[in-house]
Parts: structure tokens; C-alpha cells; sequence
């Protein structure tokens, strides 16, 4: 028996089973092929996974929430890459999991942040932000410079996104302990931002 919109308008069952197949399949015909192609599955030239500092300046990134006001992507826009260079393109974040694109930008985007300014000057706007830029409302993480980079899980993190993918060697991640081996968390976050965007720089 041929369906009729009146039976399905009438069958709010039978509607939202309809409507749930339609955003499954036009949801899978636009995400599967992702998978698939090389430009999101394939690093950019250059591109290397984060080192343990820089691993765990992320995680501390990611659990002071920076990505709630701070993008890391940067949109196909002329005004975008005039303020903050070339698009932001799947590769250069292969090896993010998850990556940290995201939409609001209460503070400026930091998808190239990376060597655009020096150790010293993220250390100061991390203490506090007002001594750089006194209109902003980020708050001071004063904290992070007295907290200890945490050293003990980083070599089952490093061996976990090994399996994932990410080709860390024997040798890096036996040398990890050592390389968070008197670092603060603020030595680890500011290694972390110094490496954002640095990729795609090299490759133009």
C-alpha cells in the first residue's frame, strides 16, 4: 500500500520513524565519505604529533577550558585570513583528538598562534592577561606556574594515541618523564600554544 502525506501527517510514529531515516542516511552520504579522503585523513607536510610537553600543555588547554572563548579554526573567509592567515584544513589537526575548532570567539582565534609571540610574553598574559591587554576579560591562571607538569600517565597516554595512530617512537615515549621533569603546567600549556599552526606555516 503506497504511503500518502495524509496517512503519514496523520501516524506521528510512523513520522519521526521517516524523519530519523531521512538525517540518518543524508547524515551518513555527508560524514562517510570523509573517511575517506586524504585530505582529512592525511596529515600535512610537516606535521608531527605533539611531544610530551606539548601533550600535556593540551590536556591542560583543554581542562582550563580555553576552547570556550578562544576558536582554533580559521574560516574560508577574506576577513579571516587577513587577520589570521591561511584557512584552517583538516591535516593540520590528525593528530588532535578532538580537535579544538569551535565556533566562539569571546578572545581572538588561536588556530596560528604558534611563534607569533615569545615564551615570556605568554608567560605574563597567563599570570595576568590585564598587563598586555588591559581591555581583556580573560582571567589570570596564576596557578599553572606553581602546579607541577604531571609526569605519571604520559607514557600509557603517548602509547594509547600510538595505537590510535600517531607514530610516537619507543624512543619518545621513554624519554617523556624527562622531558616533564621540572616543567610547570604553564611551561607545558605556553610549549602547546608556541605549537599551534606552526604546520602549515612550514608548508607555504
Amino acid at each position: 500500500m503506497a504511503f500518502s502525506h495524509a496517512k503519514i501527517e496523520k501516524n506521528i510514529g510512523l513520522m519521526m520513524l521517516l524523519i530519523v531515516l531521512l538525517v540518518s542516511v543524508g547524515g551518513l552520504v555527508e560524514i562517510v565519505p570523509l573517511f575517506f579522503q586524504k585530505s582529512t585523513t592525511e596529515p600535512v607536510a610537516g606535521l608531527k604529533p605533539y611531544g610530551a610537553l606539548q601533550l600535556t600543555g593540551r590536556d591542560v588547554y583543554v581542562r582550563e577550558g580555553c576552547y570556550n572563548c578562544h576558536s582554533q579554526m580559521i574560516r574560508p573567509f577574506r576577513a579571516e585570513t587577513e587577520r589570521y592567515g591561511h584557512y584552517s584544513v583538516a591535516g593540520e589537526f590528525v593528530y588532535d583528538r578532538p580537535f579544538q575548532w569551535g565556533s566562539k570567539r569571546t578572545g581572538p582565534d588561536l588556530a596560528r598562534v604558534g611563534g607569533r609571540y615569545s615564551d615570556e610574553w605568554h608567560r605574563i598574559h597567563l599570570l595576568n592577561p590585564r598587563d598586555l591587554v588591559p581591555d581583556s576579560n580573560m582571567p589570570g591562571y596564576p596557578w599553572l606556574a606553581n602546579s607541577a607538569a604531571d609526569a605519571g600517565a604520559i607514557q600509557a597516554k603517548m602509547k594509547t594515541l600510538r595505537l590510535l595512530g600517531h607514530p610516537y617512537s619507543d624512543a619518545e615515549i621513554g624519554k617523556a618523564p624527562e622531558e616533564l621533569k621540572d616543567k610547570t603546567e604553564m611551561d607545558a600549556l605556553i610549549a602547546y600554544l608556541q605549537v599551534m599552526g606552526t604546520s602549515l606555516k612550514k608548508v607555504q
